[in-house]
């Protein structure tokens, strides 16, 4: 069956392979997007935005558009209740995604808000977490069907 994703990428990711490399890695989004391009099983939606508005607006239309969400959330997992809010409105399967470990990392980045609203969380896996949560979000979808 044919499922449609989203994944949603948050401030700073547009700087993967240059940012925090001893973190994050060098890998770049657009690398990224290549894999997760490569193992999509049907439409694919790719978008990365800095700003916490138009993600929220990107979240909306994945309720539109998606039968499931994979969202990296970055700095906005800590603070953001709007998207926790736009979260709660999406219907189908959400995985929060995190490249580093956030539980293993400083106070301030190991725990996230959003969690709460999202059926699965990815983290530590590095860049090819992406891929990773495409398998369990195409599992999941195909159980729901």
């Amino acid at each position: 069956m044919t499922h449609r994703i989203h994944i949603l990428n948050g401030p700073n990711l547009n700087k993967l392979g240059k940012r925090e490399p001893e973190i994050y890695g060098y890998t770049t989004l657009a690398e990224v997007e290549g894999w997760c391009r490569e193992a999509a099983r049907g439409p694919l939606e790719f978008r990365q935005s800095n700003q916490e508005g138009v993600l929220v607006d990107m979240i909306h239309e994945a309720e539109e558009e998606a039968d499931g969400l994979i969202f990296n959330p970055a700095g906005y997992s800590f603070t953001s209740v709007a998207l926790f809010d736009a979260l709660k409105i999406f219907e189908g399967p959400k995985i929060e995604l995190h490249i580093s470990n956030i539980h293993a990392r400083d106070a301030l980045h190991s725990h996230s808000v959003l969690s709460a609203a999202m059926t699965a969380v990815i983290c530590g896996l590095g860049p090819r977490g992406y891929l990773t949560a495409m398998q369990a979000m195409y599992e999941m979808l195909d159980a729901r069907s």
